[in-house]
């Protein structure tokens, strides 16, 4: 462990690390709050503009696909010129296309406005999390990014409460939710001016007076807000905790940073994260997509309710932060695995639904399982990459699940007419169980380990020791 890292090990949780969080979760709830509203709005355009059912789809995934390319932008990006440049400029691109949208004229502008501001979301949710991995310690992590993930929610609940009451208000009660949507963040952007940039990048990349300038400015705030850093964090004995030990200046190019992926010390981690983003993505647009739609088909009218939708959403609120809880409980692999198999439990059960009530609480069970189990993957995917490749090994595995999110409408229209009910169910619920034995076989441990020690044990796997500089810049 070096010394900057060592400091922020011994740092409670205190006054900066919540505005860290409060301005990392603000930014997940706009990106959920305008990725949602998208629901509301399609209705109207696609009578405004008389779009064919295959428009509409187009403009329902351009968000997606903006996503796609925003993740793995941001990732590879964020460790080449720093997470907080990244995330700063994912902030004001999502910003300005979601503002300009509101005023499109026809499909195909709203439709590449969409997609560009898709890549600023995209960007940015892929971003923060490896960001704010890095200024906490190991003790609180996992409760620490499985709230910040928990701040998607609510944006969720006010997609919902605004998308119901302003966009059929007016003819122009589209434009007003989108301008809504989008001008705070411009507030966000002006607040988060003063971030600094992660002080573990700045050492990798050999930057060292500046990172300790940025854990300086951390412990003078701590020790103002009344707290006092801890004289010994715990240390594993395995861990090097000299002052002077040093990651040296890593790799520094895109190529270099993707082939480090598959290395021999990280290509496990790897593989078994994008399986698991993968399918858990692949489901969970699944069930939240096309099920309302087949229950409807079976005579259940209640998924097109306003009391359905909000309380799908409310309970992503206690799914998400129950699974916070649970990160340092019982640790981040078996909150994944334990979210997603009572997800498919409940999509099961949602399936045998034949009231309007037992559609609500299934489906309010299976929210809630399922947002458990992000909250579990929010926090565990930044930690088992280092951090010379912590935002790449974040945005690529983000990357591939929103292929599946891409691609998910598309198999379960295909699977439905041949298979049925049962065979969607069988089908998502197979690749939940593929995704739940990924983490359990091949899954790291994490709870209670500094990220240096994660490291550590990741890298020692690998014989020629990508992480000891192999094409190192001065």
């Amino acid at each position: 462990m070096t010394a900057i890292s060592s400091r922020l090990e011994r740092l409670p949780f205190s006054r900066p690390h919540r505005r860290l969080l409060a301005m990392g979760g603000l930014g997940y709830s706009f990106d959920a709050m305008d990725g949602a509203v998208i629901a509301f709005v399609l209705p109207i355009l696609t009578a405004m503009w008389s779009l064919t059912s295959v428009e509409t789809g187009v403009l329902a995934s351009a968000t997606y696909i903006g996503y796609l390319f925003g993740s793995f932008a941001a990732g590879t990006a964020g460790d080449l010129i720093g997470r907080r440049v990244v995330m700063m400029w994912a902030l004001a691109i999502y910003s300005l296309a979601s503002l300009a949208s509101a005023f499109a004229e026809s499909w195909s502008s709203f439709f590449w406005l969409r997609v560009i501001a898709g890549v600023g979301i995209g960007a940015e949710s892929s971003i923060i999390a490896p960001y704010l991995a890095e200024f906490v310690a190991a003790r609180y992590r996992g409760r620490f990014l499985g709230a910040l993930a928990g701040f998607f929610s609510f944006g969720y609940v006010a997609a919902a409460l605004l998308g119901y009451a302003l966009v059929p208000a007016a003819p122009w009660g589209w434009q007003l939710v989108l301008v809504i949507t989008a001008l705070p963040i411009g507030m966000l952007l002006w607040w988060r001016r003063s971030l600094p940039e992660s002080p573990r990048w700045l050492e990798i990349r050999g930057r060292h007076a500046e990172a300790a300038a940025v854990v300086d400015k951390l412990e003078a705030e701590t020790r103002r807000a009344g707290d006092q850093p801890s004289s010994e964090p715990p240390q594993p004995a395995t861990v090097d905790t000299s002052a002077d030990a040093s990651p040296g200046v890593r790799p520094a190019s895109i190529m270099t940073n993707l082939a480090a992926l598959w290395s021999a010390g990280l290509a496990r981690v790897t593989a078994m994260m994008w399986v698991t983003w993968a399918v858990f993505i692949f489901s969970y647009y699944s069930f939240f997509t096309w099920i309302p739609s087949l229950l409807v088909q079976s005579g259940l009218t209640v998924t097109r309710s306003f009391t359905y939708a909000l309380a799908i959403y409310c309970a992503q609120i206690p799914g998400y932060f129950s699974g916070a809880y649970l990160n340092e409980r019982i640790g981040r692999r078996a909150t994944i695995v334990t979210g997603m198999l009572l997800g498919a439990l409940s999509a099961l059960a949602l399936s045998f639904a034949r009231s309007d009530a037992q559609v609500t609480i299934s489906g309010v069970l299976l929210s809630l399982f399922m947002n458990m189990a992000a909250a579990g993957l929010y926090a565990y995917t930044p930690e088992v990459f280092p951090t010379f490749v912590r935002a790449t090994g974040t945005g690529t595995a983000s990357s591939i699940g929103r292929i599946g999110a891409i691609s998910a409408p598309i198999f379960v229209g295909f699977i439905y007419p041949l298979y049925g009910f049962a065979g969607v169910f069988g089908m998502t619920t197979a690749l939940l169980t593929i995704g739940a034995l990924a983490i359990l076989l091949f899954g790291p441990k994490t709870l209670g380990k500094p990220l240096e020690e994660i490291e550590q044990e990741e890298l020692s796997a690998d014989p020629k020791g990508v992480s000891s500089g192999v094409g190192k810049v001065a």
